[in-house]
């Protein structure tokens, strides 16, 4: 392959590049995808799929433990960690085979290797056999994603200090848990071994869990999380961390007061940094952030008008569908057509218990925004298919223009909230009214029920709750 051009060289096999190099090929471009690493990137090996088999798992055995209250008893029912681990790689397998499977069944071509930017259009790449320099004749996608971050004190040993990466592959689940920081993939993992038996004890610096998100939906979650038998420092500031004999000691700053807490694995969570350095960015002039991301414009492209770049590597939110879409943006604009970021909505869901899901304008942003609003809400409380499946913790809350009654956005807590979001992000991108999904005729009895009532809620209309 020395010394070979192809049309498009994407760097990075994560759900931003393989997707980029998929439509590439659709769009009849000799496209060269180039992985360091696996194929699938983060989310398909340790983040996304991973993670969410094992929440499936583990609050399956969850509601088997409790399924007494349905009539069903259930003796004896244990877990074996290992064998779950074994189901959830089988997924991981299957998943990433077929990534490099629509990567050459579209007609681009795999390499791995770690690939390097050494001119506008060019690319050197390192791979077990030396080096090669491929050339771009019409550009270069950058879609290397981002990596965990770490802090001062708790440098990771892969045993007992640990990250995602390392929780996720668990042969047995720690007795306690230490999380430091509170956010989305500390709470998810934190919630799955605690159903598989483990004490856990978050430490967050922010007020709230889950920063960012509404508080009324946090609270939902801490409330299950508690209940579990979590314990939560909020505004805490974890010290430092002593491992000895294969347990680690947490030193942590709380509300004055230094506190030591002991545990099997400290998980450290506090976030992500883009994977920016060492690819020869700066050398050829693409322009980054103070953080490190890459600057680019509505088409994905940089400050080198043949370097493109998508995905964590440009920012947040580190969503694996933001890297897919960006990814098919910057393809379809290199193959010669009109494309460019104008989604009025990002989905994000949260797969902790229950799930958290939102798009658009929260209440507290819009308010921030100076916009007044107008909220409606149904509990799942009062949902008959939710009391059906024993899922009734949670509500349903939509955002609305109090004027125009113009949908601004909508935050799911509750059963199957990461699904029940996309109709919102429908209504959101189509710049539908309150109207528009109160009078579009729902199933019965479903939860999406719940997502009709409460834009009747905010019309004053609901016929399940009581209206304002």
């Amino acid at each position: 392959m020395s010394n070979k051009t192809f049309d498009v060289i994407v760097i990075g096999g994560g759900p931003g590049g393989y997707v980029a190099a998929i439509r590439l090929g659709q769009l009849g471009l000799r496209t060269l995808l180039v992985e360091k690493e696996f194929m699938g990137g983060v989310c398909l090996n340790w983040g996304c799929i991973p993670s969410k088999a094992l929440i499936a798992a583990a609050s399956l055995y969850e509601r088997i433990q409790h399924a007494e209250t349905m009539g069903i008893r259930a003796k004896d029912v244990s877990v074996d960690v290992g064998k779950m681990q074994e189901w959830k790689g089988g997924i991981v397998k299957k998943l990433t085979g077929g990534v490099r499977s629509l990567v050459t069944g579209n007609g681009g071509e795999v390499l791995m290797g770690e690939a390097k930017i050494t001119g506008p259009k060019q690319v050197e790449v390192k791979t077990d056999k030396g080096s090669e320099r491929i050339e771009a004749s019409k550009g270069i996608i950058v879609a290397t994603g981002a990596t965990v971050i770490r802090i001062p004190g708790f440098e990771t040993d892969g045993k007992t200090v640990i990250t995602a990466r390392e929780a996720v592959d668990l042969k047995e689940a720690p007795k306690s848990l230490v999380l430091i920081g509170g956010g989305v993939i500390g709470l998810e993992l934190g919630m799955v071994y605690q159903k598989l038996g483990a004490k856990v004890t978050v430490i967050e610096m922010m007020d709230q869990l889950l920063p960012g998100i509404d508080p009324d939906l946090v609270k939902v979650v801490e409330k299950r999380f508690k209940k579990g038998g979590a314990e939560v420092l909020l505004g805490a500031k974890a010290k430092g961390c002593e491992v000895k004999g294969g347990r680690a000691k947490v030193s942590v700053e709380h509300q004055g007061q230094t506190k030591t807490f002991e545990a099997d694995k400290v998980l450290v969570a506090v976030g992500f940094r883009p994977n920016s350095q060492g690819l020869g960015l700066a050398e050829v002039g693409v322009k980054l952030d103070e953080r490190g991301h890459i600057l680019v414009n509505e088409t994905q492209q940089t400050s080198v008008p043949s370097i493109y770049a998508i995905g964590d590597v440009c920012g947040a939110p580190y969503l694996a569908h933001k890297a897919s879409k960006e990814g098919e943006i910057a393809a379809e604009v290199i193959a010669g057509h009109k494309a460019a970021r104008d989604w009025r909505g990002m989905p994000a869901a949260v797969f902790t218990d229950p799930e958290i899901a939102t798009v658009g304008l929260s209440e507290s942003a819009a308010k921030a925004q100076g916009r007044a609003v107008r909220i409606g809400k149904f509990p799942f409380a009062a949902s008959g298919r939710a009391m059906a499946v024993s899922e009734t913790e949670g509500f349903i809350k939509v955002v609305v223009d109090p004027e125009s009654h113009e949908v601004l956005g909508v935050g799911i807590v509750g059963p199957e909230a990461s699904d029940l979001i996309s109709e919102s992000a429908l209504a959101l991108e189509m710049c539908a009214f309150a109207e528009d999904v109160a009078l579009t005729i729902h199933p019965h009895p479903t939860l999406g029920e719940g997502v009709m009532e409460a834009f009747k809620h905010a019309l004053g209309e609901a016929v399940h709750v009581m209206n304002k």
